[in-house]
């Protein structure tokens, strides 16, 4: 039997209750085809940040390195400031194992209700490759106020000066900035990703940019798509501006079969696209480096109302569970599970928010018997 190692990180609010459900199919999906998984903990959050005021530790990210997929709860604690656990935590793993694919699938299950009109789960069944290390998520900004000599006046100056006849120092009180990153390297490799993608779908992909304003960083962008599209002559191509793409996702999200899109767009567009296959309580998540530690989430936030009170929707992350499946090669296995999911729907074993009233843990038990039963 194969067995696979795979850390866990549970983090906050209802995380720990999610990850618990998400594990226990995973492990009946081991039981059913034939492999396992051996899973090592690891107590990153908010009670540890508030008791020692440590994130995540350099010896702790070489520990992961060794492990090929993550499973990711949740982060979030009101006690925290809002950003903190994000970018020292989950932003942190991401660029620490270079995760450069974000994977979304936006499918509309059997049995779910989508808020567009006449929409069955066959007009809704794509997946975004969102880019998801650059852009304007590298973190190169600031804030600048007049009176203050700072080496980004430099950089305003050279900007307004000449653009608008702006004296940062004379005629501004305040000004900020954000610089957005988009390299040839890391688009090329994220776009070969959804071609490749592609290839075991419909052959069908369109690239997301905001060329026709911001002209350098996504000129650049749709450059390199057009170079990369030349080594797949099966895969046809479009191209859709930004804005114009969420008129399509909720009009007709059945011309879509994968997107690949920078960073920014994607974080947008993906959570459109949760909430027309109907929710962020069916939104899973992957981050994924296909050489190297890939992570797996659902992509709502830690919940901490709901801390604790057995009514959080685990469907999300055990889906996402489905991915982490996938990337692990066993494929059959990540069918299954969806397959299930897509089962305790159409059952009616759902939690509350999908008008049902099954506990968390309920949810978790019947599909993972389900799996079994197949």
């Amino acid at each position: 039997m194969t067995t696979y190692k795979a850390a866990c990180m549970p983090g906050d609010g209802i995380g720990p209750e999610i990850i618990a459900e998400g594990r226990k199919v995973l492990d009946s999906a081991g039981e059913k085809f034939g492999f396992d998984i051996d899973w090592t903990d690891y107590d990153t959050g908010a009670e540890r940040y508030l008791k020692t005021g440590e994130l995540i530790s350099e010896d702790e990210l070489k520990e992961l390195s060794k492990f090929s997929t993550i499973y990711f709860g949740s982060i979030g604690d009101d006690r925290v400031k809002p950003g903190i656990l994000e970018k020292g935590i989950l932003l942190a793993l991401r660029f620490y194992f270079d995760q450069y694919v974000n994977l979304r699938p936006i499918k509309l299950l059997k049995g779910v209700s989508t808020p567009l009109a006449n929409k069955k789960p066959s007009d809704i069944d794509f997946v975004v490759v969102r880019e998801n290390t650059e852009d304007f998520y590298v973190g190169i900004g600031s804030r600048v106020k007049s009176g203050k000599q700072r080496d980004e006046l430099s950089v305003l100056r050279d900007l307004y000066n000449v653009k608008f006849g702006i004296d940062v120092e004379t005629d501004a009180d305040e000004l900020a900035y954000q610089i957005g990153v988009v390299s040839r390297q890391g688009s090329k490799r994220v776009m070969e990703y959804a071609f490749d993608l592609s290839m075991t779908r419909d052959k069908k992909l369109t690239s997301v940019d905001k060329a026709n304003v911001l002209t350098d960083v996504y000129g650049l962008w749709r450059e390199v798509f057009e170079e990369t599209k030349i080594n797949y002559p099966a895969v046809s191509t479009d191209y859709n501006f930004v804005d114009a793409i969420t008129m399509w996702f909720v009009k007709n999200p059945e011309w879509f079969d994968v997107v690949v899109t920078p960073n920014m767009f994607g974080d947008i567009i993906t959570d459109l696209g949760a909430m027309i296959q109907g929710g962020l309580g069916l939104a899973p998540g992957g981050n994924i480096n296909p050489d190297g530690t890939s992570m797996f989430e659902p992509i709502h936030g830690s919940a901490p109302k709901y801390k604790g009170q057995n009514v959080a929707n685990p469907l999300a992350t055990i889906w996402a569970g489905s991915l982490l499946l996938d990337t692990l090669g066993e494929k059959e296995a990540a069918a299954a599970v969806v397959s299930s999911i897509e089962h305790s729907i159409e059952k009616g074993a759902v939690t509350r928010d999908m008008g049902g009233s099954m506990g968390t843990n309920e949810i978790g038990e019947w599909i993972a018997k389900d799996i079994l039963n197949k």
